[in-house]
């Protein structure tokens, strides 16, 4: 069904695409004839690309279409801090460069950590009877709830209807003042009117799509049929609520959090960052870039532990995450 539907939605995206991207006085052939035989080139391109993403993800490489969207992002990087670079020499800004990219490299780490970070509910499994009779001591772990449950997707879904005011504004743009504004308003992402309508969008989006992907009551049946219990918290409908109430308390703070980045390049971009490198110090090139980046590294780290490689291990080139909490 998903690759059924991703060939509609490409076949009416790609005619979109040439109506409004492509200049009629470019086309030298019959328009009839190039819209056709450009509309089945760029869906093959698109079923191709799906296919190879899928191919990668069998190999166990990481999520294909994922490695796809960030090689297509980082494939950029180079031009862009090149382009940087070159502006700030011809000015004589290189103090200023410098800084920008000790900022980029905090931005850089500040996703990171949005991207790991978790919240830890302590749990605890029940006693049980081992061989002779005896039981044993029970133990203790944690349930990991991230603070960032919803990812990049807030951001994606944000950036679909932020061209919605703009395009319905264009409508009545000669005939009144007001929709003249907002479509100056919404087609820079440098306004404040447009970024703190990004910033709405972003948290209630946030908040939408945890709900829908992360399930209490799921948990909370899990940690029954596992044995296992919240201290100090009742099995059944009040661990539900609990599991719940800390979902809901850090997700604020994470759509927060996530909304920041997100308006970081309007940020840089006012400050005189060129519009190409601006885009990577936030946003959803970065927030995906770096999501998985650490997907596929944590993904080669388990193959490698799963494997044993023994003189990875004992030569210090590796050390694992578990050890680094452990320590």
């Amino acid at each position: 069904i998903t690759r059924i539907l991703t060939i509609f939605i490409t076949m009416g995206q790609s005619i979109a695409y040439l109506s409004t991207a492509i200049p009629a006085e470019a086309i030298l052939i019959s328009p009839t004839f190039f819209k056709f035989s450009s509309m089945v080139i760029l869906t093959s391109g698109t079923v191709f690309c799906m296919w190879l993403g899928e191919k990668i993800t069998e190999r166990g490489i990481g999520n294909g279409i994922s490695m796809l969207i960030m090689i297509g992002i980082v494939s950029s990087l180079p031009g862009a801090i090149i382009e940087e670079v070159s502006s700030r020499a011809v000015s004589g800004s290189i103090l200023l460069l410098v800084i920008e990219l000790v900022i980029w490299y905090f931005v850089v780490l500040f996703v990171v950590l949005i991207t790991q970070a978790i919240r830890r509910i302590p749990i605890q499994y029940a006693r049980r009877l081992v061989r002779g009779g005896n039981r044993d001591k029970g133990s203790r772990s944690y349930l990991p709830i991230k603070v960032n449950s919803a990812n990049v997707m807030p951001i994606i879904f944000a950036q679909s209807l932020m061209f919605l005011p703009a395009m319905v504004a264009n409508i009545w743009i000669d005939s009144s003042d007001f929709a003249r504004y907002i479509a100056q308003s919404f087609s820079s992402f440098n306004t404040w009117e447009y970024n703190l309508t990004f910033v709405i969008l972003i948290i209630v989006f946030t908040f939408f799509y945890t709900a829908i992907t992360v399930n209490p009551q799921q948990m909370s049946d899990d940690l029954k049929r596992n044995n296992a219990f919240i201290p100090g918290v009742k099995s059944g409908q009040s661990t539900t609520d609990f599991i719940a109430k800390v979902i809901d308390n850090i997700t604020l703070p994470g759509a927060l959090l996530l909304a920041a980045v997100a308006i970081l390049p309007a940020f840089a971009s006012l400050f005189g960052v060129n519009a190409n490198f601006s885009r990577f110090y936030g946003g959803t090139s970065l927030i995906i870039m770096v999501g998985v980046i650490l997907d596929t590294l944590q993904q080669v780290e388990s193959y490698l532990l799963m494997r044993k490689y023994e003189t990875m291990m004992s030569s210090g080139k590796l050390t694992s995450r578990a050890d680094l909490t452990s320590a």
